[in-house]
């Protein structure tokens, strides 16, 4: 590992063979956390490459637990976010998540406990008493029936495991590396459509040629305006959002603005969530009509999104009617429930 380290410290970009010891040795217990550290702080400083992350998710998903959905209805859809914007929102992507499948997509959420946030989407999924643990073939069968399910990383991923500790000790010391950007990539089900929100605008453009690198059909990468400097690993309602599509191969990037949408502006504070209990009172209450402020706006634009990716809907304006009739006719509250009764 330490020849590694200098290879990244030179500049130089690892080869898909580098990568592969790479996270042997991440994964070994003979090599000190220090010196695993090192490596990956060495390779944030470096930058990473798209085809070292593609790398990454290669041989990361070679060792997940398999998991295989046939048989659910096209088309399958993530929508999972990096997280690590410094913003407690109130699990935007997972709200969404009962609105597509209400609408017809099938949602393979993939997602985790919180690492950088007060609340990761298994922590609020679990506050809405949804079992987040499913077995392959009980999440299979869940997926197949409801038209969503959800992937606990922890669960499908024994290197996320095996790694948790350090990751936690490196988050806590603010030092970003590849793992707050492998988690929306890593789903074991695979899909060929994605909306995946990043924690700054540049990583858009890396994240399409990242999925193009790894066969996806489809996906939207967005960087929404927060206030200063900060950014929403969502479709911002507060400002612009920057966003990099990749669809059949092509890659382009574009601007969208929601108050071009007729979409009110938000505020931050207007946005902001709480804890998993919190969070998963503010998904129940927009899905059951309770809530039809900001927060509200937020899902749907999101939703919208998700919709176009899916290929239900043909532009963010068809999108939106389409979130809107989920919530409004009570089916996509029906798909929380839905999910909250499952039983195998």
């Amino acid at each position: 590992m330490i020849a590694l380290i200098e290879k990244i410290r030179g500049g130089n970009d690892l080869s898909a063979f580098d990568v592969q010891e790479a996270v042997a040795f991440l994964l070994s217990d003979s090599i000190e956390a220090k010196t695993k550290a090192d490596f990956l702080t060495a390779l944030h400083e470096k930058g990473e490459s798209a085809g070292e992350i593609a790398g990454f998710v290669r041989v990361l998903l070679e060792r997940a637990v398999p998991l295989q959905i046939d048989g659910a209805g096209e088309p399958i859809i993530d929508v999972c976010g990096t997280g690590g914007d410094g913003i407690d929102l109130f699990n935007v992507s997972t709200a969404i998540t009962f609105i597509l499948a209400a609408g017809g997509a099938t949602v393979v959420k993939h997602g985790n406990r919180r690492v950088t946030s007060r609340s990761g989407s298994a922590d609020v999924l679990e506050a809405l008493s949804i079992a987040i643990d499913l077995e392959p073939d009980n999440l299979s069968e869940c997926i197949k029936r409801l038209g969503c399910g959800f992937v606990y990383a922890r669960t499908y991923h024994p290197a996320f495991r095996a790694m948790a500790e350090m990751r936690l000790r490196l988050a806590r010391k603010h030092q970003r590396t590849i793992f707050n950007l492998l988690g929306p990539l890593l789903n074991p089900a695979r899909p060929k459509r994605q909306l995946i929100g990043v924690f700054a605008p540049h990583l858009t453009t890396l994240f399409a040629e990242v999925l193009r690198q790894l066969d996806c059909e489809r996906a939207w990468i967005v960087s929404g305006t927060a206030v200063d400097t900060l950014t929403l690993d969502d479709v911002s309602t507060i400002g612009p959002t920057s966003v990099a599509e990749l669809n059949a191969g092509k890659i382009t990037s574009a601007v969208l603005d929601t108050r071009w949408l007729a979409i009110p502006q938000a505020t931050l504070p207007e946005l902001i969530g709480g804890d998993a209990r919190t969070n998963a009172e503010t998904i129940t209450q927009i899905l059951a009509g309770a809530e039809t402020g900001p927060k509200r706006d937020l899902v749907v634009v999101n939703a919208a999104a998700g919709f176009v990716v899916a290929g239900l809907a043909n532009e963010m304006n068809a999108g939106i009617a389409m979130a809107r009739e989920e919530i409004d006719s009570g089916r996509a509250l029906e798909k929380l429930k839905a999910l909250q009764n499952y039983r195998l």
